[in-house]
């Protein structure tokens, strides 16, 4: 198995997920910043043009969840539920909702504050994240509802939906996420903080 990755959020839970179940795989680095993701070679694996990417064999997936599903079955993991097709369905449902809602809602914190630094791509515009905080307020307070009472956000374990909705969300402090109010929010994330391969998910070099 061959794991493409740059150093951002939708890599990270796939190499965390690695990490965790102790799946061998070769972990390739692109740099984006000298095309890397623009190259011949990769356009072939991924039109997208997006890390991951994940070759295995004769099989090649690209979007971060298909990578993390195929992962956790490949080690029998219940991360990815395959048994238990209610608690893989909760588990779909946290994963379309952190596409479709919570990560719009949280992105524009990630970018900003995190990307923009990360690129040298100037300081935070406080225009866009006046525009976002009243999106992201809205879907906070549906997740932390959902989390009052839970240590995890499906089927009362570790799933692939924590490290999916957790991957931005992770660097609140620093991106000035407004999250000071929603307790169980915090309260999970730092939970998640205490897993090894979460707490350090890229790989030595």
């Amino acid at each position: 198995m061959k794991i493409y990755w740059i150093k951002a959020q939708a890599p990270m839970r796939v190499l965390a997920l690695i990490k965790h179940l102790g799946v061998a795989a070769e972990l390739i680095r692109i740099d984006p910043v000298t095309g890397g993701l623009h190259t011949p070679e990769y356009k072939a694996l991924n039109l997208n043009r997006k890390a991951p990417t994940m070759v295995d064999g004769e099989v090649t997936l690209w979007e971060s969840s298909a990578i993390m599903a195929h992962i956790a079955i490949k080690a029998g993991s219940d991360m990815w539920p395959t048994e238990n097709l209610d608690e893989q369905v909760q588990v779909l449902r946290w994963l379309t909702w952190n596409e479709g809602h919570w990560t719009p809602a949280v992105g524009p914190y990630y970018v900003e504050h995190i990307v923009k630094k990360t690129f040298n791509m100037g300081p935070p515009d406080a225009k866009v994240l006046e525009k976002a905080a009243k999106n992201c307020v809205k879907y906070a307070k549906v997740l932390d509802a959902h989390l009052e009472g839970r240590d995890f956000v499906a089927c009362d374990r570790l799933t692939l939906a924590d490290f999916a909705l957790a991957s931005m969300a992770r660097y609140w402090r620093e991106a000035e996420m407004p999250f000071e109010d929603f307790p169980n929010i915090t309260r999970w994330l730092d939970g998640l903080a205490h897993i090894p391969a979460w707490k350090n998910p890229w790989p030595e070099e």
